[in-house]
């Protein structure tokens, strides 16, 4: 009894090789979704802008505040741009790779790297957890890292069945069988070894036979298979590089063609003007020189002047003190209101929909109160942080840090 029971939990001979049907609809959704992820950025030039709110540049910024990697991040916002390009690039050669079965394990320990990163710099602090989609994507390319395609509908099975017949050695499906039936039907079984394998011994071990794929080595090596395998897989990937190139210019061509998705936020960029002068002359006969005044402004710093927010509009800046994309809104003749800009949930950065008098997230739907940064519509668990903004008598708004 113990004996059957130790059988059941050895994994038996190519196990991992009769997953590739049942992994079949994954590798579709995975590959599809990862190519249209790396195409979609590279036909939106505003991707790479460091003004768009949904951008690689703002996107890391926002990480950079959220993730457990934000001292790595800081270092990296200057090549945010062929970042975002490594991304896309990488995401395409994931996506292919999955779809058409080509070094499959390879290509899914990038996805699974890609969502892996994703899920540390973007939505580490997604609240709850299993609403962030990064650490589902990581999980879900797992499986495809241990059995691959599993030899269906895949170029590395076409490969391997081409190397076969080179070798004079019939193609066939992988079957698992257990090891007591090959005892009795295999006609090879003899006193422990099998005779099939050079008296290669059977036990502890599975049978030789099925384990160099159920057929007679016809002096052909497995070494010299693998080399040939590795040979014509690397010139398939090279063939599938170049064609993936191809489809990622043209992507990138057409996109900048047309312009691209329309910014999310066309609030303008403030950005601190220096403090007017005020000068006194007398005209008396006395030689008096022209006295110099300053005008005065509420504490804080200076981010920028308040005619460049119209009633009803906002404008984005940068929080002077955190350096994080902040919001600035005149609600009213007068009334300012400024909220850190960086969503509770997955860390997008937010902007504000005049049309709709909304502050909204790019990314997953988050809508907040304008007047108070409350939350309108999750999955943000709460609000905006806000911050205290205040015109001073020169014209200026100022936050105070």
């Amino acid at each position: 009894m113990a004996r059957s029971l130790r059988q059941l939990a050895v994994m038996p001979p190519k196990a991992f090789s009769l997953a590739g049907w049942a992994l079949l609809p994954l590798r579709a959704f995975l590959g599809v979704t990862f190519c249209f992820a790396g195409l979609q950025k590279l036909a939106n030039p505003n991707f790479f802008r460091s003004a768009d709110p949904a951008g690689i540049y703002a996107q890391l910024v926002a990480s950079e505040r959220i993730s457990p990697l934000h001292s790595l991040l800081g270092h990296l916002l200057r090549f945010s741009t062929p970042i975002g390009f490594l991304i896309a690039l990488a995401e395409i050669a994931v996506g292919l790779g999955v779809l058409l079965g080509l070094w499959t394990r390879l290509a899914a320990l990038g996805g699974a790297i890609l969502s892996l990163t994703l899920f540390l710099t973007v939505s580490y602090h997604s609240s709850p957890y299993y609403t962030g989609a990064d650490i589902v994507f990581f999980f879900a390319w797992l499986p495809l890292v241990l059995a691959g395609a599993g030899g269906v509908l895949s170029v590395d099975a076409v490969i391997a069945a081409r190397v076969r017949h080179e070798h004079g050695m019939r193609a066939g499906p992988p079957v698992v069988v257990p090891f007591s039936v090959i005892q009795r039907v295999c006609g090879k079984y003899e006193r422990g070894r099998c005779q099939a394998m050079g008296g290669s011994p059977c036990e502890p071990g599975p049978c030789p036979f099925l384990a160099a794929g159920g057929q007679p080595s016809h002096g052909a090596k497995q070494g010299d298979m693998t080399r040939r395998e590795l040979v014509l897989g690397g010139a398939a990937v090279a063939g599938v590089g170049v064609a993936g190139l191809v489809a990622a210019g043209a992507a990138a061509g057409i996109g900048r063609a047309v312009g691209g998705a329309k910014p999310l936020q066309q609030a303008v960029q403030l950005s601190p003007t220096k403090p007017s002068q005020t000068t006194t002359t007398t005209t008396s006969g006395s030689q008096t020189p022209p006295s110099t005044t300053t005008p005065t402004h509420p504490p804080g710093h200076a981010i920028g002047p308040a005619k460049d927010v119209p009633v009803g509009s906002a404008a984005a800046f940068t929080d002077p003190t955190t350096r994080t994309p902040s919001l600035v809104i005149q609600l009213t003749k007068g009334q300012f209101v400024a909220y850190d800009a960086i969503c509770p949930h997955a860390g997008c950065t937010v902007s504000f929909l005049a049309s709709q008098q909304i502050i909204a997230c790019p990314c997953h739907g988050s809508e907040f109160n304008p007047d108070n940064g409350d939350v309108v519509q999750g999955p943000a668990p709460r609000g905006l942080n806000r911050l205290t903004v205040a015109e001073g008598s020169d014209g200026q708004l100022y936050v105070e840090g």
